[in-house]
């Protein structure tokens, strides 16, 4: 059944992007990860305007990050403190990233800048992961055990000025290094839709130093405000929100998240990282192969 999509101006196959919303449910719930970062490409790569497609997955991933927040205040794992000072970056991002936003589509590049940007964001996660999956599962087969980490935030962050303390966190750091931390993520929302989770949860854990028992529901925390700003900022200047695009892709995402975690639990985690690192290096790949190709159509017409 066709379902015609009013801002992407097209008509779409709604079990096929219930489908695609599932997959994408499906892989955060194997992988713990917001699945942000695979709706937009998978999107593209299915026909959906890139600049519809970055906007409209903010607004799915808001709708998945509701259940994970909830469940992590229950457990008290949310440093509150640092997720506000992290949320008022993300608005600030947001913000910023909206004139990008609107600057990249007067000059009509935003299609472009928005694949390309994910070529090289997918590329080079895809092949950290899989280095360091490589490596676990080498240490998995000899016995070896892992090096212990220190916790310890980055140089760089100890020098900044203006301390704050984070009890959650056990922390004594400037509130500039998260509130930068949180614009960054914050403009990354607006241009290509994701939660930023994949990149906040490591920056938290080597630049920070944060505790691995807050890491997680804070940035959950940051995930879901930055994405209702992001949402709301997209709404009122880009106007490239699709609701019907996003609905039906939470519709299949919340199905699929509950499927991928009954899997998850009987998977070893070394080998789930190995096949999400494949996952990824595949659509990085056939982005940039599509980069590459000369069109059918060279010229399109549009009406305005």
């Amino acid at each position: 059944m066709d379902l015609y999509l009013p801002i992407a101006n097209l008509p779409v196959n709604t079990v096929f992007i219930i489908g695609l919303g599932g997959l994408v449910g499906l892989l955060s719930g194997m992988f713990g990860v917001g699945g942000g970062f695979l709706t937009t490409p998978l999107l593209i790569l299915y026909g959906i305007p890139p600049t519809v497609a970055a906007a409209s997955a903010a607004t799915q991933v808001t709708g998945t990050s509701v259940s994970g927040v909830i469940s992590h205040l229950s457990r008290n794992t949310i440093d509150v403190r640092m997720g506000v000072v992290m949320v008022v970056g993300g608005t600030i991002g947001a913000v910023i990233g909206a004139g990008l936003f609107s600057l990249l589509q007067s000059i009509g590049q935003m299609d472009t800048v928005i694949s390309l940007l994910y070529v090289l964001m997918l590329g080079s996660i895809g092949a950290m992961m899989a280095w360091e999956s490589g490596q676990a599962l080498i240490r998995m087969k000899t016995g070896a055990r892992p090096p212990a980490r220190k916790r310890r935030h980055h140089p760089l962050v100890a020098s900044l000025p203006m301390r704050w303390r984070f009890y959650k966190s056990g922390l004594y750091i400037s509130p500039l290094a998260p509130l930068l931390l949180g614009m960054v993520t914050g403009i990354m929302t607006m241009l290509l839709g994701v939660g930023g989770g994949f990149i906040l949860v490591p920056a938290m854990l080597y630049l920070l130093g944060m505790t691995t028992q807050v890491v997680v529901g804070t940035s959950l925390f940051q995930v879901l405000f930055v994405t209702m700003a992001a949402t709301l900022v997209h709404s009122l200047t880009t106007k490239a929100v699709d609701f019907v695009l996003a609905l039906l892709l939470l519709i299949g995402s919340v199905t699929g998240a509950q499927i991928g975690t009954r899997i998850s639990r009987r998977m070893q985690p070394e080998y789930l990282r190995v096949i999400l690192a494949a996952i990824v290096l595949v659509v990085a790949i056939r982005m940039a192969l599509g980069l590459g190709w000369r069109p059918d159509e060279i010229y399109t017409l549009e009406v305005r």
